[in-house]
C-alpha cells in the first residue's frame, strides 16, 4: 500500500487514527507535565525539605531541556525514523518520571525532571512530523484539530489532575504520584506504537549529515536565551539580562551558519521556511500567543492558593471550565479551518480577549473567594477561543511544509511556543509579584495587573492574525485580477496547497511502503 500526496498514489491506512491517538497519548504526558508539578510543590517543598531554588529548578529544568530538544530531535526523527523516535521518547520519559517518583533529594528530582524535560522535547515534534505524514487535507486538519485539544486539556487539566493526586495520595507522598501516574500510561504507548504507527515511518527516512555545528549553535542560543527569563524570579540584578544578548547573538551566529551549511548540504532549519508567509506570521503568532496562555495559568493557580487560600483541588478545578471550552473547539475548528483560513483564528483570539477581559472584571467586581464561580463563564469562552487558536494555527502553519522536513520544521515552531512561554510567565510574573509587594500583599490587585500584560500578548497575536488576513486577501484579489491563465475562484485568506500535494514532491511522498 503506497503513501503519498493526493493525486501520487496516497492511500490512507485504516490504523492511521488508532496512530494519532498513541502519539497524543505521549504528548499528553509530556505537555501535562509542564502544568499538573505546579500545584505539588508545597507538598515536595514538605517531603524533601527542598529550597526556593531547587522548586525553581524543577518547573525550568523540564522547560529548559523540553525547549532545547525540540528541533535536534525533529530533525533526529525526519532522518532516523519517526516511529523510533517517539518510543525511545517515550521510553525515556516513562523511566525518568519513575526516577522523579522515587526521588530521596531535591537534587535527585530536579535531574529526573531534566530528563523528563528532553524526553519531552523527543516526543512532540514527531507528533506533528506523524501527522504530516499519515494524513492529508481536510482530514490533516481534524488531526491538528484533536492534537490542539491535546495541548489545551494537558495545560488547563494539569493543576486538577494534580490536586486530585495530592488529595488521594495525602501531601506528604501524593507529590510523588504525579510522576507515578506517567509510567503504566508510558509502558502502554510503547506497546501500541509499534503495533498501530505503521512501519513505513521509520523506513522514509533521509541519509545526510546530522548538522552538529548547528544543533551546538542553537542548543548554545536557546539555553542563553531560556535561561535569565526563566530563572528571573530566583536570579537577583540586571547582569542575567547579559545572557539574553548573548543568546541573540549566538541565534545570529546560528541563522550565518545555517545559510553557508545550506549550499552544500541540508540544513537542521530550512530557513527558506520562514520566505513563506504562512509560515513566518504563523510562528510569531504562536511565540506571542504562548506568551499569554502559558502564564495566564502560572498567576492564576498562584492566586487562588496563596492569595485566596484554596487547596490544590479546588485550584485545579477552577481551570476546568477553559479546558472544557479549548477541547471542544479544537475537534470543531481542526476540520474546517483549511476552509477558512486564518479568519478563524483571528476569531477565536477575538473571544480569547473576550474571555480574559470577562475574568478581569469578574475578580474585580466579586467578593474575595468566589472567584473560582466568578470566572467560570469567561474562562469558558477563553477556553473556546484558545481551541480556535492553537491547533489551527499549527495546520495552517505547517501547510505548506514538506512531509521530509516536518519534524524539523515542527520543532522550530514549538521551540517559539516554548520561549514564547518562558517570556511570557518572566514579564507576567515579574509584574504579578512586584504588584503584591507594592499594595502589600494585594493578591487580588496583583492578578488583575498581571492579567492585563497576558492581554496585551493576546492582542499582540490577534494584530498578526489580521495582517496575515489582510494579505491574503490581497494575494487572493491579484490572483483573480491577473489576466493571463485560465480563471480562478478566490477564496479569501485560505492557505495554499500543502507543499507534499505539489507534484514536484511527489518523489519524496510517494516512496514508503505499508508494512501488510
Amino acid at each position: 500500500m503506497r503513501t503519498g500526496g493526493e493525486g501520487d498514489g496516497y492511500t490512507p491506512d485504516p490504523r492511521r487514527w488508532r496512530a494519532l491517538s498513541v502519539c497524543l497519548v505521549g504528548g499528553f504526558m509530556a505537555l501535562l507535565d509542564v502544568s499538573i508539578v505546579n500545584v505539588a510543590l508545597p507538598s515536595i517543598r514538605e517531603g524533601l525539605d527542598a529550597s526556593d531554588s531547587a522548586l525553581q529548578w524543577v518547573v525550568s529544568g523540564y522547560a529548559l531541556a523540553f525547549g532545547l530538544l525540540l528541533v535536534p530531535a525533529g530533525r533526529f526523527g525526519d532522518m532516523k525514523g519517526r516511529r523510533n523516535a517517539f518510543v525511545a521518547g517515550v521510553a525515556l520519559f516513562t523511566l525518568a518520571s519513575a526516577a522523579a517518583g522515587l526521588a530521596q533529594s531535591a537534587l535527585w528530582l530536579v535531574i529526573a525532571r531534566i530528563v523528563q524535560g528532553a524526553a519531552g522535547g523527543i516526543i512532540n515534534p514527531q507528533i506533528s512530523g506523524l501527522i504530516q505524514q499519515l494524513f492529508r487535507g481536510a482530514e490533516r486538519g481534524r488531526a491538528f484539530g484533536m492534537l490542539g485539544a491535546t495541548v489545551g486539556i494537558s495545560t488547563a487539566i494539569g493543576p486538577l489532575l494534580g490536586g486530585l493526586l495530592i488529595q488521594a495520595a495525602g501531601t506528604a507522598e501524593g507529590w510523588r504520584w504525579v510522576f507515578y501516574v506517567n509510567v503504566p500510561v508510558g509502558a502502554l504507548a510503547i506497546a501500541l506504537a509499534y503495533r498501530f504507527i505503521p512501519k513505513f515511518c521509520d523506513d522514509q527516512r533521509r541519509k545526510e549529515s546530522f548538522d552538529p555545528v548547528g544543533v551546538v549553535l542553537l542548543a548554545a542560543g536557546v539555553v542563553l536565551v531560556l535561561l535569565p527569563l526563566i530563572q528571573e524570579e530566583a536570579w537577583v540584578g540586571q547582569s542575567k539580562w547579559l545572557l539574553l544578548a548573548a543568546g541573540v547573538a549566538v541565534l545570529a551566529g546560528f541563522v550565518a551558519w545555517e545559510r553557508r551549511y545550506a549550499r552544500r548540504a541540508r540544513p537542521m532549519v530550512d530557513l527558506n521556511l520562514f520566505r513563506r508567509r504562512s509560515y513566518a506570521l504563523g510562528a510569531l503568532l504562536g511565540l506571542a500567543y504562548f506568551a499569554g496562555f502559558t502564564a495566564i495559568f502560572f498567576i492564576y493557580t498562584l492566586y487562588l492558593q496563596q492569595g485566596l487560600h484554596y487547596t490544590a483541588l479546588q485550584a485545579g478545578l477552577a481551570t476546568v471550565p477553559f479546558a472544557l471550552g479549548s477541547a471542544a473547539s479544537a475537534s470543531l475548528g481542526g476540520p474546517i479551518v483549511t476552509r477558512v483560513g486564518r479568519t478563524l483564528i483571528a476569531i477565536g483570539l477575538g473571544l480569547v480577549l473576550i474571555g480574559l477581559v470577562g475574568v478581569e472584571i469578574a475578580v474585580e467586581l466579586v467578593p474575595g473567594g468566589h472567584d473560582g464561580w466568578a470566572t467560570a463563564l469567561p474562562l469558558l469562552v477563553a477556553g473556546i477561543g484558545s481551541g480556535l487558536v492553537i491547533a489551527p494555527n499549527q495546520t495552517l502553519t505547517l501547510a505548506e511544509v514538506p512531509v521530509a522536513g516536518a519534524g524539523s520544521a515542527g520543532g522550530v515552531l514549538q521551540t517559539g511556543q516554548r520561549i514564547g512561554a518562558a517570556v511570557g510567565i518572566a514579564v507576567v510574573g515579574a509584574v504579578f509579584f512586584a504588584s503584591i509587594a507594592d499594595s502589600g500583599g494585594d493578591f487580588a490587585l496583583g492578578f488583575r495587573h498581571g492579567l492585563w500584560v497576558t492581554i496585551g500578548f493576546v492582542v499582540l497575536s490577534l494584530v498578526i492574525a489580521l495582517i496575515d488576513v489582510y494579505a491574503s486577501r490581497r494575494a487572493a484579489t491579484g490572483r483573480h485580477a491577473a489576466p493571463e491563465g485560465p480563471a480562478v475562484t478566490a477564496v479569501p485568506d485560505r492557505p495554499s496547497p500543502p507543499a507534499d500535494q505539489a507534484p514536484h514532491n511527489r518523489a519524496v511522498t510517494g516512496q514508503a511502503f505499508y508494512d501488510a
